[in-house]
């Protein structure tokens, strides 16, 4: 892609637009800092992309943000441990289990890696268990459901990754990004929850010994719930001062296009926000890996959506933590909804 100003649409000289990471957009829109797009976005565009990054980008029922680029979790696995076990990638969460016991006992040395330092990482995680069991942090109306009996399932089988099947080090308690990528692309595991710059990695030889062994799939779920990722990624404001609202409007729907989105996959590695763009062969050809995780961006869901997130963000990693290394977990999920309450 041109890097030239040629290419840009011809208003955006003095217009203002910015890119936002996608847990600032309700902050932003709280703040009164964002002009509402609701009228500059129809419902058709709205549709052209995944559901979860629209939901990421409304804020009290009006679209505040533009989806651009996004990131989620999804499952990667050892091909020729699957195949060697004769199974496939498993859909629910006790299958999975299962699964990484067997990997475990006859193949590598972990069954099964995520992340769950006290750290972002760990909400990440968190929503996506929750939300693959049809629980919310905070549902749409606003009132924190954290401690409902859909969240303390899902914590608790965390908890039970690693003391009660034990296909899960205790190190993951500690772990974020990169700890636990390494032990992976070292052959050392077979399975592993992670973003999807890691399939890249697992495929360069300087960095992986399991190049041509790995494979991503969808996360799992729980019994009757779907699988879900949770969402990264940065998505497109225009400032609520700008005194070129048109102008920025087209510069946002010109990077929200398919041939600006395409091309900042090629060049830049950016997963694309709308949906079509995964059907482009010149995608399949350049980043195999994005397609290969078109389903779990499609699976995608928001953190918790609301203009206190840091403050919500740190409260829940302190209780998660305690519930994870400690136990009590519907004790500590009903003191975190105080807490939460107090919050929000």
């Amino acid at each position: 892609m041109s890097s030239s100003p040629s290419c840009w649409p011809a208003r955006t000289a003095r217009s203002t637009s910015s890119p936002q990471d996608v847990v600032w957009i309700a902050e932003l829109a709280a703040a009164g800092w964002v002009h509402p797009l609701d009228q500059d976005v129809s419902a058709g565009l709205r549709r052209s992309f995944f559901p979860g990054v629209v939901e990421a980008c409304t804020y009290r029922g009006r679209l505040v943000a533009l989806p651009w680029y996004v990131d989620a979790g999804g499952l990667y696995y050892r091909t020729d441990l699957m195949s060697a076990l004769g199974r496939k990638p498993p859909t629910d969460w006790h299958e999975l289990a299962d699964t990484a016991a067997e990997m475990q006992h006859r193949r590598v040395p972990m069954g099964y890696l995520w992340q769950a330092k006290q750290a972002e990482i760990l909400l990440c995680d968190l929503v996506e268990f929750i939300a693959s069991n049809r629980g919310r942090i905070i549902d749409p109306s606003g009132a924190v459901r954290v401690d409902s009996p859909a969240c303390v399932e899902a914590v608790q089988f965390m908890r039970d990754l690693v003391h009660r099947y034990k296909v899960s080090p205790s190190e993951v308690f500690s772990w974020d990004e990169e700890p636990s990528r390494r032990p992976f692309t070292a052959g050392r595991v077979g399975m592993m929850r992670h973003w999807s710059y890691v399939y890249g990695v697992s495929q360069n030889p300087d960095q992986s010994k399991v190049v041509g062994k790995v494979d991503v799939a969808p996360l799992p779920s729980f019994p009757g719930g779907t699988s879900s990722s949770c969402l990264g990624g940065y998505q497109l404001g225009v400032a609520a001062g700008s005194r070129n609202k048109e102008g920025a409007m087209d510069f946002l729907h010109w990077l929200a296009g398919t041939e600006a989105q395409l091309a900042f996959a090629l060049d830049f590695g950016n997963a694309p926000s709308r949906v079509s763009v995964y059907d482009e062969k010149k995608l399949a050809k350049g980043q195999p890996a994005m397609v290969k995780l078109k389903e779990a961006f499609g699976n995608g869901v928001p953190r918790p959506v609301t203009p206190h997130y840091s403050r919500v963000s740190l409260a829940l990693q302190s209780a998660v933590s305690r519930a994870l290394v400690y136990g009590d977990v519907r004790g500590t999920l009903r003191s975190a909804r105080r807490d939460l309450e107090a919050i929000v």
